[in-house]
């Protein structure tokens, strides 16, 4: 289902474009395994981002990254969607630069035979930050892949 939403009308009759970006990379593993990372929210820095996010801590749905110079993030975890392998989240507090909207999710999708895809998209306010954070996260889906794929080999 593809939901629609109609320009918001703001006092000045501006357009709000939301930035949407979207990363994809074949991982050298079955789905399943990328999956139960992806899925094991409150492990990420072991599993996903090692030495990227220091620690993680979960308080019902809200996850909360402490990263290396000690600075919180907080997320909202919208959804763990095992029957379509789909994570869904949504920057709360602490982005950096500080961001309007921030809402993502992850997809782990088969990919032939004992590889994945994993699609990461993005959508942010304010669009003109919209070259930073494909960037980093440009940098991160391939960091998930590296860490991904060595944990393969152990």
């Amino acid at each position: 289902m593809v939901l629609e939403i109609p320009p918001h009308d703001t006092a000045s009759d501006q357009e709000i474009n939301i930035a949407s970006i979207r990363h994809e990379v074949v991982v050298a593993l079955p789905p399943e395994e990328v999956w139960d990372v992806l899925r094991d929210v409150g492990a990420v820095h072991r599993r996903l981002l090692p030495g990227r996010v220091l620690d993680v801590s979960l308080d019902g749905d809200v996850r909360t990254l402490t990263m290396p110079d000690g600075h919180l993030v907080r997320e909202l975890i919208v959804a763990v969607d095992d029957e379509v392998r789909r994570l869904v989240y949504a920057v709360v507090e602490g982005a950096r630069p500080p961001l309007r909207h921030h809402h993502a999710s992850f997809q782990v999708l088969p990919d032939g035979d004992r590889h994945s895809r994993l699609l990461w998209i993005t959508d942010l306010l304010p669009d003109s930050l919209a070259g930073l954070i494909e960037a980093r996260t440009a940098h991160g889906i391939k960091e998930m892949k590296e860490v991904l794929e060595l944990s393969a080999g152990t």
